[in-house]
């Protein structure tokens, strides 16, 4: 009910409204641009709804576990963590991971990576996805493939990772996919050859980590993010993996960084078991993903 003069009701000790939880969040952002707005968008992604939700249904009335949830993500978004982080979730295709400190955010050049993997695959066999993180790509193909592999194995050097990604898997019901721990390639050798292998692999030049935007360098885990090799080294070491893992025909699909992408697939055209090399744009117009495949052993590698 509201007061004499129209305002809001008062805070009951079972919630509070959504308006009233906008403006509280506010007032803890005030060091952004725009807090009001800053605030509707955390609510939003906090309860998984669209972006105009909180505005249409300010007088809506949250429970008081809504309420604490999202004033301690109000807290870690006003110590500068990215909106993922700050809320404990992303959005990635047609469904919501659970991420934090521990997995790179999923950004949307992925989800074209996952439509140009299942655009090629043929059905049957094993998908590997090569640091998987939080799962994004595994999970993505394991819901969005059925029919198109019969496994989908994610890996990823991070223990920490592998613990985000199976959470997800369970969250999701991912009956399908299996997550193991370890360097690139070698936790899932025994399920080899692969019909596909999949991944968005650390690219970043130590030297460049200066250049990176505050909210990844501070935020985000640097071994997802950081290679030797003028941001190369594990790029390679990957190639020359899948060159000799892969199935006959079976695709390898990177994504890369948009400055190093023909560096990388003149890393991949000297492999002779790997052949019709190319570089597909991202919907920027950046050159962001290599794609390549086995060759068959009619053409004389096996």
């Amino acid at each position: 009910m509201s007061d004499v003069r129209g305002r809001r009701p008062v805070a009951l000790a079972s919630g509070q409204t959504v308006g009233d939880l906008v403006d509280r969040i506010a007032h803890r952002l005030s060091a952004f641009g725009d807090p009001k707005r800053e605030a509707r968008e955390l609510v939003a992604a906090l309860l998984d709804v669209p972006r105009h939700w909180p505005l249409l249904k300010e007088n809506k009335w949250l429970e008081w576990d809504v309420w604490q949830r999202a004033l301690a993500a109000a807290g870690r978004r006003a110590r500068g963590a990215p909106l993922a982080y700050a809320v404990r979730k992303a959005s990635f295709r047609r469904f919501t991971l659970t991420v934090d400190e521990r997995v790179l955010i999923p950004r949307p050049e992925t989800e074209l990576l996952v439509d140009l993997v299942l655009s090629r695959c043929t059905p049957g066999g094993v998908a590997v996805d090569v640091g998987t993180g939080s799962g994004a790509i595994a999970l993505a193909l394991e819901g969005e493939g059925e029919g198109k592999f019969d496994r989908v194995i994610g890996t990823d050097i991070s223990l920490d990772a592998i613990a985000v990604a199976r959470e997800n898997a369970r969250n999701l019901g991912a009956a399908r996919a299996e997550f193991r721990h370890g360097n690139l390639l070698m936790p899932a050798q025994d399920a080899a050859p692969f019909s596909a292998i999949v991944s968005n692999p650390p690219y970043i030049s130590y030297s460049e980590i200066a250049e990176l935007p505050r909210a990844v360098r501070d935020w985000e885990p640097a071994l997802a993010l950081l290679s030797a090799g003028d941001g190369l080294a594990v790029t390679a070491r990957l190639v020359r993996q899948a060159s000799a893992l892969l199935e006959p025909g079976g695709l390898l699909a990177l994504e890369v960084d948009a400055r190093r992408a023909s560096l990388v697939a003149e890393l991949v055209a000297s492999e002779p078991a790997l052949e019709d090399v190319t570089v597909k744009l991202d919907l920027a117009g950046r050159e962001r993903f290599v794609l390549a495949s086995r060759r068959t052993e009619r053409e004389g590698v096996t």
